[in-house]
């Protein structure tokens, strides 16, 4: 077996990608944050004591998105061009989902994953006063779209996220990362 991130010696190194062709790809992840009744109850209400616990996740996670390479040595940096985080209370927690894209030349799997991570981290920043027990559980990466390996949908994964809408946007016409024609042009 070839471990892609070892050289010959056996020493990590980031994987050479400048051959590769950009392509606009896409990553999902999941993760949830449990919580106390009287946390939900706070943050249904809109009374935690630190203020908007949505908010601050949501930006933490798309600010999370960009930073992936400082967070994760091996990472490459690459343009995220599309972070956002849904959040969801329900009666045990939070669900949090991320999606990244980007027209580039490796995946944004790692990307969504630190969204989704950071973000859960920032709630229980924001409601550890209110319950010490918070933890954070599940995060995974629910799906994936272009690159070399082509489109992933983990097995058994509602293809509905946390807001209700389908994961999979309809499939670009061109992936390439060239400019779409003009509104009302034809190619």
């Amino acid at each position: 077996m070839t471990f892609t991130h070892l050289d010959a010696a056996g020493h990590a190194r980031m994987v050479d990608v400048t051959q590769k062709q950009p392509t606009v790809r896409t990553a999902t992840a999941r993760g949830f944050v449990r919580c106390a009744p009287e946390v939900v109850a706070a943050l249904r209400d809109g009374t935690a004591p630190k203020g908007d616990v949505l908010a601050v996740a949501r930006i933490s996670g798309i600010q999370a998105a960009k930073s992936t390479p400082t967070l994760l040595p091996l990472a490459h940096v690459i343009g995220v061009h599309r972070a956002s985080i849904d959040l969801a209370i329900t009666d045990d927690g939070v669900e949090i989902e991320a999606t990244v894209g980007t027209a580039d030349r490796t995946g944004v799997e790692m990307e969504a994953l630190t969204s989704v991570s950071v973000a859960a981290l920032a709630i229980v920043d924001m409601v550890k006063g209110m319950d010490k027990g918070t933890f954070i559980e599940n995060v995974r990466i629910v799906s994936k779209t272009g690159g070399k390996s082509g489109d992933w949908l983990r097995p058994g994964e509602p293809d509905v996220g946390v807001a209700g809408a389908s994961r999979h946007p309809a499939p670009a016409a061109d992936t390439t990362g060239a400019p779409a024609p003009a509104e009302g042009v034809t190619a």
